[in-house]
């Protein structure tokens, strides 16, 4: 026998060993997520890991070339997939230009009420919008009976939680005490970070203020047309997890009633930390659902929280885009990290593709990053996605359940995250592999056993 076979039977044996340990823990990571079909390719892979780890013991001496060939492809392989990062080219962050003007979001378009003069202004200004505003007009609406998901209960839920954030409007500002704290910055800071986070906070970043985070013009209610001064120099940004089950069963009425749960909970834990701030003695602003002077996502990324996909939404490490957001701008000049761009996400969502292929309302893009007004990033068509969302009757969350990245945060899935964000070549095949294990059209779950309202 060849001095060198101990070490190719090693090398095949413990590539059997670690690919057994892995199917195994994806076959149990699966059965609790309720995702049995990944759970049964899981287990049906079994033998063939376990054959190549006992394999190299079994074999007769005048098959030992079947194991050096194997040893060749297991090298191969892995020093093609595991080339750690620092051997790759980064990319350049693409910095936003400009200010957005928050009358032409779709959820300031929605609320302007036909004959009225408000109206008539707008679409004399902003003619391009008139013919797809006109047609989601004449669709049921969000929590409409009428619409494609209704539910008797999680409808009338959810308009209940909106009805409470929209009550928290007016908290969002505040007279600020004239008496001035003595206490440091960094001590405050380090109290609201633990704070928010004890009041349910995932995670919670500062940045300062810069132009493209400010709307240019109010969009909504009493501030609308009103220009929007950029007055404070610093943020505080934070995450609230959407419930991994709620959203798997997105687009029906789980989804919306999620969301808005999020939303109030976010807008507690920024009206509470704004009344906080006031407090003390230094301006501060909440900015919550239906109440921003901000465009949250490009803060929360400014604070290192994520970075923005192919959807357009926030991509945190562990829970992708399954979270809401939250602001606070203030004036205390808070401790500021430097910017940590990571290159992985856009990377692998130039890869993935998966809420392109998912979206119901055929809003997500699926060619490369483009350069839009000097910045190279996806646009999503907003029009296709809020006239889905009134045929829906929610918010969709199509592209959030789908996404490889929403994956609950357990041991499985944080070693597949971790391995994306340093090794690149290993991207492409890991959308490959939630392909094979739950579909390229992913399905949608059922409602959740309590939603049952017969």
């Amino acid at each position: 026998m060849s001095s060198t076979m101990p070490i190719s039977q090693l090398i095949v044996s413990a590539t059997g060993l670690i690919l057994t340990l892995t199917l195994v823990l994806m076959c149990i990571t699966s059965l609790t997520e309720n995702q049995k079909k990944a759970a049964i390719k899981a287990t049906t892979l079994l033998p063939i890991a376990f054959a190549l780890m006992i394999l190299p013991f079994s074999i007769n001496e005048s098959y030992i070339w079947m194991i050096h060939i194997l040893t060749s492809i297991i090298i191969i392989s892995g020093i093609y997939l595991f080339i750690p990062r620092p051997f790759f080219k980064s990319n350049q962050e693409s910095i936003p230009k400009g200010k957005l003007d928050e009358r032409t979001i779709m959820f300031a378009r929605k609320e302007l009420t036909p004959g009225t003069d408000r109206y008539n202004e707008y679409y004399k200004e902003f003619p391009e919008h008139l013919k797809d505003d006109e047609a989601f007009r004449r669709l049921p609406g969000l929590l409409s009976p009428s619409s494609k998901f209704y539910h008797p209960f999680a409808f009338p839920a959810s308009g209940a939680i909106f009805n409470i954030v929209d009550s928290l409007h007016a908290f969002v500002d505040g007279k600020t005490s004239e008496a001035k704290t003595k206490q440091s910055p960094d001590k405050i800071a380090s109290f609201i970070k633990e704070w928010a986070k004890k009041s349910g906070a995932l995670s919670v970043g500062f940045t300062e203020m810069k132009d493209y985070h400010w709307y240019s013009t109010g969009g909504r209610g009493d501030r609308y047309g009103v220009p929007i001064e950029a007055n404070h120099t610093h943020s505080i940004a934070f995450t609230v997890e959407m419930s991994h089950q709620m959203v798997q069963s997105a687009p029906k009425s789980s989804i919306i009633l999620e969301s808005a749960t999020q939303y109030l909970n976010a807008g507690i834990i920024a009206t509470q930390i704004a009344e906080f701030l006031r407090g003390l003695g230094f301006e501060s602003r909440a900015h919550i659902d239906g109440n921003y002077q901000v465009v949250a996502p490009l803060v929360a990324r400014d604070a290192n929280l994520g970075e923005i996909g192919r959807m357009g939404l926030l991509m945190t490490p562990k829970y992708g885009p399954r979270v809401r957001i939250g602001v606070i701008t203030t004036n205390l000049p808070l401790p500021v990290e430097s910017r940590n761009y990571d290159d992985s996400v856009e990377d692998f969502c130039e890869k993935c593709q998966k809420c392109s292929t998912n979206c119901p309302g055929n809003a997500i893009s699926d060619q490369p990053a483009q350069s839009l007004n000097d910045v190279i990033r996806w646009q999503i068509d907003s029009d296709k996605c809020f006239n889905y969302w009134n045929q829906a009757g929610t918010d969709c969350g199509r592209c959030m359940n789908s996404c490889p990245y929403s994956h609950p945060n357990n041991l499985m899935h944080n070693l597949v995250r971790w391995t994306i964000r340093n090794f690149p070549n290993f991207r492409y095949w890991a959308v490959k592999m939630d392909d094979f294990f739950y579909g390229r059209k992913t399905r949608t779950q059922k409602l959740p056993q309590w939603f049952d309202a017969n």
